[in-house]
């Protein structure tokens, strides 16, 4: 795999890294092997691949492409994010502990809560705005930390330096899902963490027409057994989404540019609406964890979450008056879209938690697209009145 040793542009790397022309026709797109098999010279003797769960040049492409612009040596991809977290969680063992940040995707929580749990492996969720609650919350047998920042619904910014040095006490690994921030505006890496872990269906994929995860490390040993569980396990994207992958990142950077510009617009015409009880965005100065956002990313990315003066039943009128915004799950699209987090991504998450996190029935989370700003204002404006 690559790294970004050069310190290129994250736009030359999102345009350049992985996509040498082909060498045989000239290619300046990888081609698709679409191939499951390869040919063998001799029982166990092959060239670079024997079988395409083990290993495909179109896939190859797109890790070493998601490693340059994450500034990592390895890179490795799965068929969705929840696939790429199951294959980190599978190294730990039966009587480790892992401290999770409390807000976090809810396909994650239920995983952890529902699957893991039962192989007595510990997930303790805490509020992790304070470094010194982490600092209570541990002990010795923590084999991992698991944050997001921004965290997912509640946009909560968690300070990865600190969360780093209280790992180090006994070397317990640090996790970061990145899938918010992107590479665009946020290294972990460079923070400090040992992995990043994405949700590639969202901003790196970016056209909703994909479902992948990847985890990135500079680490070769954590690279090697999450290989092996890559290999062993067999949750790889085909040849084809890699190829849509590959593709994508090649915009990443100018989108996610365009998703940061509606995102403002968009938090502060929201903070300054009468029906609007909160807004939660790390671009904006009233958001509690501002100062740390400004530290330790380089933008803002395109997500708002904010929480309707009213009833659910207010909440679901505007939901039915938007014109451009589409209720629907996930994020990071081209398109923009609202998202009810207590009844659609964040369902499984017990409701005596949602209550206390905030996660309630007139929160709503956008993602925002890079249509018009003025379009989307405009749009949410209409349905608020």
């Amino acid at each position: 795999m690559t790294d970004r040793s050069d310190e290129r542009d994250i736009h030359t790397a999102c345009v350049q890294a992985g996509a040498e022309a082909d060498e045989q026709t000239g290619a300046v797109m990888r081609p698709i092997y679409q191939t499951s098999t390869y040919e063998q010279q001799a029982p166990g003797e092959f060239k670079l691949y024997d079988y395409s769960r083990a290993g495909n040049p179109t896939r190859d492409g797109v890790e070493q492409a998601i490693a340059a612009i994450e500034g990592a040596r390895h890179a490795l991809t799965f068929s969705s994010g929840l696939a790429a977290t199951q294959a980190i969680i599978q190294g730990l063992a039966p009587g480790d502990r892992m401290l999770v940040c409390d807000d976090v995707y809810g396909g994650t929580g239920r995983l952890f809560r529902q699957l893991f749990q039962k192989y007595d492996i510990t997930f303790d969720f805490i509020d992790m705005s304070d470094p010194e609650d982490i600092r209570k919350a541990y002990s010795p047998n923590v084999r991992m930390i698991w944050l997001e920042s921004p965290t997912n619904p509640l946009l909560k910014v968690i300070d990865i330096r600190k969360v780093v040095e209280i790992a180090a006490t006994n070397g317990a690994t640090v996790v970061v899902d990145n899938t918010f921030a992107t590479p665009v505006f946020q290294s972990p890496l460079a923070l400090g963490a040992d992995v990043v872990v994405h949700s590639t269906t969202k901003y790196i994929g970016g056209h909703s027409d994909l479902i992948g995860g990847a985890i990135v490390t500079s680490n070769t040993e954590l690279y090697e057994q999450f290989k092996f569980v890559q290999f062993a396990a067999g949750a790889v994207p085909s040849p084809f989404e890699s190829f849509l992958l590959h593709r994508s990142i090649k915009t990443l950077a100018v989108r996610m540019a365009q998703h940061q510009t509606n995102a403002m617009a968009i938090a502060k015409f929201l903070e300054g609406h009468p029906r609007v009880r909160d807004v939660s965005y790390p671009g904006l100065p009233s958001h509690p964890n501002h100062a740390l956002a400004r530290e330790q990313m380089s933008g803002f990315s395109g997500i708002v979450s904010f929480n309707l003066d009213g009833s659910y039943e207010d909440v679901v009128a505007f939901l039915s008056r938007l014109k451009v915004f589409v209720l629907a799950e996930s994020l990071g699209g081209v398109e923009s879209l609202v998202n009810h987090p207590e009844q659609m991504t964040h369902a499984s998450v017990p409701p005596a938690m949602r209550k206390t996190l905030g996660i309630g029935p007139t929160l709503l989370r956008l993602s925002c697209g890079i249509e018009g700003t003025a379009d989307l204002v405009a749009d949410l404006e209409q349905a608020l009145g």
